[in-house]
């Protein structure tokens, strides 16, 4: 009799088990959204999660592209999943969901596991134990019937699983399973809206391509929308009756433990949904409010918030108990990805929608996609501003005209093309005409970036050092010199030899104060047709941009 081989759990496995979720949450995400009503009736829990799952995936193919030959450990790609689920985390589901894989990873890549090639049955146990366990401290308040619950189920059916991990991960799937259909007879707004938790239903999908990873075997998808008999009809939930949060406040915030203690205090005095996950001074926060503002200030107050997302909840939503009124779309929108938060303040002042790019941290097609769905416009205007980002853009706007909107990319390498795009931006031209008229300014606007080396490296202008001054212009290293100021000036001079009438400099944190000062002298004394407009990017990947129109 043949004996069956050993199932483990290594790192080719979760990165399988990393695209088969993000096809799956792929594939139910309509049926997830429409069953979304608690804590929240806003019909995006299943979009949440595949976004964050994305995030999973893509920090996770980023290690496997690191390797040459051979490929990281058990511990490098969970590390690395955890990690890239906590920086894209989006909403109430998508958070808890970080912090689930983060309790796997503290198991599965703790001190000293580095070098473990894979995980067996037992040690899987005990990681799904510490994922149930780490989501529900999370939680300010925990509630039964959500997908906390499922999580438990899920831990305590690994529990009494014997066997390799396929024997341990099926368990798992079927006790979530079976949690998951009692949530309507535990939680009162489900029961009445007739479906099960959305968020649970999530976490199923998520442990059902956990268990063909690791076994082969891929199991029945299976639809749970009308669980308990009745009709899908989202009601506001108990909490969010008159008067309740208005607004969804997500971010992630750099910060020692200490400091979030008492963030978890002062956020829970302001509002209600509140989960703070993450760990080594990285956390994501996701609470509602009334008072965003308020929420957005004890993160500062704490350490250094970013990537802030503010969501409001509109009058006449589920916070008000009354039906929501179908809103009429925009005529027309612009998208426009930015590398700081000084631009998305000024982008935004030109009523452009942002998507922030952190530095080594550009935003996924998924993310995209959902930015150009937010704008809410039959016709949309996208600005990837990033020679990088062009295919992710292209795929997100792919994904959004199957969907019946108008989406027009504009291929801008760098933020100061999308700011002369946006300088002539008219809604009220026709659509192409707009678009013409901004991919030509965008076109006409020559780019430039100066940033320090990390490492000594070969260049199009010769070998640079580490701690050089390098000038990009239109994405090639032209300029290498001692200091970012004198190197700057080189790379403006080289630049405005072939004519130019406005000069646009975008000024990072990290650049000498002087150095805008220095420019600006530079062009009135030489070039005296010519104007000069600053802007202050903030926390930007490069810390000087410089545009010439």
């Amino acid at each position: 009799m043949a004996q069956v081989p050993q199932t483990f759990l290594d790192a080719l496995a979760v990165r399988t088990w990393c695209g088969l979720a993000l096809r799956s949450l792929g594939r139910a995400r309509e049926e997830i959204d429409a069953i979304n009503v608690y804590p929240v009736a806003d019909g995006d829990t299943g979009t949440n999660l595949y976004l964050t799952v994305e995030s999973a995936t893509a920090a996770v193919e980023a290690v496997f592209a690191g390797y040459e030959q051979g490929g990281p450990s058990l511990a490098d790609a969970l590390r690395a999943m955890a990690h890239g689920a906590l920086i894209g985390a989006r909403g109430n589901s998508g958070t808890i969901l970080a912090q689930l894989l983060r309790g796997m990873a503290q198991v599965l890549a703790a001190d000293g596991a580095g070098d473990v090639s894979h995980a067996d049955g037992t040690a899987l146990r005990r990681a799904l134990r510490r994922a149930a366990d780490a989501a529900r401290e999370a939680v300010a308040h925990p509630v039964e019937g959500t997908v906390l619950t499922v999580a438990s189920a899920a831990a305590e059916a690994a529990d009494g699983a014997e066997g390799d991990c396929g024997a341990v991960v099926l368990a798992a799937y079927e006790g979530a399973r079976s949690a998951l259909a009692a949530t309507p007879r535990q939680l009162a707004v489900l029961g009445r809206a007739g479906v099960v938790d959305a968020g649970g239903r999530g976490l199923v999908t998520v442990l059902a391509s956990l268990v063909e990873a690791v076994t082969g075997e891929a199991l029945p998808e299976e639809t749970y929308a009308g669980a308990a008999g009745a009709d899908v009809c989202p009601e506001a939930p108990e909490h969010a009756g008159e008067g309740g949060p208005a607004y969804e406040v997500i971010y992630l915030l750099e910060a020692d433990d200490a400091a979030v203690a008492r963030l978890r205090e002062r956020l829970d005095t302001l509002g209600d949904s509140l989960v703070v996950v993450g760990g080594d001074g990285l956390w994501n926060v996701h609470v509602h409010v009334d008072d965003a503002g308020a929420a957005v200030e004890a993160g500062v107050e704490a350490g250094r918030p970013y990537r802030i997302r503010i969501t409001h909840f509109a009058v006449g939503d589920v916070h008000t108990g009354g039906e929501r009124p179908p809103r009429e779309p925009a005529q027309r929108a612009v998208v426009a990805v930015v590398p700081g938060e000084g631009l998305a303040g000024l982008y935004a002042e030109a009523g452009a929608i942002t998507v922030l790019a952190r530095p080594g941290e550009p935003p996924a097609s998924g993310e995209l996609a959902q930015a150009l769905r937010r704008a809410h416009a039959r016709e949309v205007v996208l600005l990837p501003n990033d020679a990088e980002l062009r295919h992710t853009a292209a795929a997100a706007a792919e994904q959004v005209r199957a969907e019946g909107v108008r989406v027009a990319l504009i291929p801008t390498r760098s933020a100061v093309q999308g700011i002369a795009a946006l300088a002539v931006h008219e809604p009220e031209r026709r659509f192409d005409e707009d678009v013409v008229q901004m991919t030509s300014a965008a076109g006409a606007t020559r780019y430039a970036e100066v940033l320090v080396a990390e490492r000594q490296s070969w260049t199009t202008a010769g070998i640079c050092q580490a701690g050089d001054a390098l000038g990009l212009i239109d994405g090639d290293v032209a300029v290498i010199g001692p200091d970012l100021t004198g190197t700057a000036e080189t790379v403006l001079d080289r630049m405005l030899r072939a004519g130019g009438e406005l000069v646009t400099l975008v000024v990072g944190d990290d650049a000498p104060e002087a150095v805008a000062d220095r420019l600006e002298a530079r062009v009135r004394e030489s070039y005296l047709a010519v104007d000069t407009v600053v802007y202050r990017g903030g926390r930007q990947g490069a810390p000087l941009l410089i545009g010439v129109e």
